[in-house]
């Protein structure tokens, strides 16, 4: 209820805003400022990963040898029977020794509980938890339990579809090592991006991703976990009391209670973990349905907490700030649409020209941020870097946009359920690989 309270104390003010912006502002005037601030908040990002970059290049970091924690590797598997054997045959291939592998299954239908004792059977440091299929449901919860039986100083979480190369851990270990770090994410990557057009888009998206995250790092931003290929230290999961189990974005929730923490996340674009993209629209859409709204509920839920934390960092406040206004755009977007359709029947003055020039600005905002990443990331040749550019930006738009405002409207009129959205994993058309280059 209290969420609910501030989405409609935000959307109250924001059309309140609408009212004054359409009759008592210069409309088009107001858009280039709005448009300008964009610009410069994502030009502040990249000087500032430019000057990481120089800096790291002139004094490369001193790696400490010794800092070898015993880490928990945590995979969570509900009717996983299908990967579940080749995505741990792929884990144990890891360079680093000093771990243990807790495989867990969570109330599964299938043979996964079968299949993952069989695996500790021919592994010492493999254990296994199998949930009680009348245990409180979500991924926190499933990670929760089995941090009960972890003897990790940090834990390492996978989805049980993810591969790795043998050097991730060692590779991410040093940015985990300083005291006010609490976590680390690698850069997730679409294992079967080249199955159809929205495997290819979903790659491309994390692509993305990937180049705003590594902005956030850069200006010691709010980073955010995305719950597969994130290394936690025990300490900072300690000091916000574990995974929140009424969340249905654990990564996401996660991130912002340790960031009111003052926790720092850090962002690893150097170390993969490879998984695998949607195949269908609809289980799609259902994905990111529950992203988005637990990506909303994360924050009107620690509504008061990120305003008044003494903890958190100015810097990632207004890294926070910014990044909501991601979710308030669409809904922006589509009440100004509305105010002008309606001046225009009544034959008012209106400004459908502003409305208009905002719309191709945030196509072209994102065009661009995506011509940069697929160049960056993926290596993509012009010709082709633009044509995948061009079809990811309005894959984008036509998803995040109307989704973004559906969600909007459910939580106002809808009561919070714990509708986790699993995705099922095993359905690439090309074979998930062993060990990736």
């Amino acid at each position: 209820m209290r969420g609910r309270l501030v989405l409609l104390f935000i959307i109250a003010g924001l059309l309140t805003f609408l009212f004054i912006f359409q009759n008592f502002v210069n409309t088009f005037w107001a858009s280039i400022t709005m448009m300008l601030f964009m610009v410069l908040y994502c030009s502040y990002m990249y000087v500032a990963t430019k000057h990481q970059a120089r800096k790291l290049r002139k004094n490369p970091p001193v790696i400490n040898e010794n800092y070898k924690p015993f880490i928990t590797i945590m995979v969570p598997a509900h009717n996983e029977g299908s990967v579940i054997e080749q995505t741990v045959e792929n884990i144990l291939t890891v360079d680093y020794k000093n771990y243990e592998l807790i495989l867990i299954d969570d109330r599964s239908e299938d043979n996964t509980a079968e299949v993952i004792k069989g695996i500790a059977e021919k592994h010492e440091n493999v254990k296994y938890l199998i949930r009680e299929k009348d245990a409180f449901p979500g991924k926190s919860a499933v990670l929760n339990d089995a941090l009960k039986i972890a003897d990790g100083e940090a834990v390492l979480v996978f989805d049980a579809d993810a591969r790795i190369n043998p050097d991730f851990i060692s590779k991410l270990l040093p940015k985990l090592e300083p005291e006010d770090v609490g976590a680390v994410q690698a850069r997730k990557v679409i294992s079967n991006r080249e199955d159809n057009f929205l495997t290819r888009c979903q790659d491309n998206e994390m692509a993305l991703d990937t180049h705003f995250q590594v902005g956030r790092d850069a200006v010691k931003g709010a980073v955010e976990l995305r719950g597969n290929g994130e290394l936690i230290k025990r300490t900072a999961l300690e000091d916000i009391g574990g995974w929140n189990n009424y969340t249905i974005t654990d990564d996401l929730d996660m991130s912002t209670r340790m960031q009111i923490k003052g926790w720092d996340i850090r962002f690893c674009p150097d170390v993969c973990v490879y998984e695998e993209g949607i195949l269908k629209y609809v289980p799609l859409i259902r994905q990111r349905r529950r992203w988005i709204e637990g990506s909303i509920r994360r924050y009107l839920e620690n509504f008061w907490a990120v305003l008044f934390s003494k903890d958190m960092s100015l810097r990632v406040s207004l890294d926070m700030t910014a990044y909501i206004f991601e979710f308030i755009l669409p809904f922006w977007f589509f009440s100004e649409i509305g105010f002008q359709i309606f001046r225009y029947i009544k034959y008012d003055e209106n400004q459908i020209l502003s409305s208009l020039t905002v719309s191709v600005f945030l196509f072209f905002f994102f065009l661009t941020g995506l011509i940069y990443s697929l160049r960056k990331y993926n290596k993509l040749k012009p010709l082709e870097n633009l044509k995948q550019s061009l079809e990811t930006c309005v894959y984008l738009l036509v998803l995040w946009f109307p989704i973004v405002v559906f969600i909007v409207f459910k939580i106002i009129f809808k009561e919070k359920t714990m509708d986790w959205g699993k995705t099922t994993h095993g359905q690439a058309k090309t074979e998930q690989p062993a060990l990736v280059k």
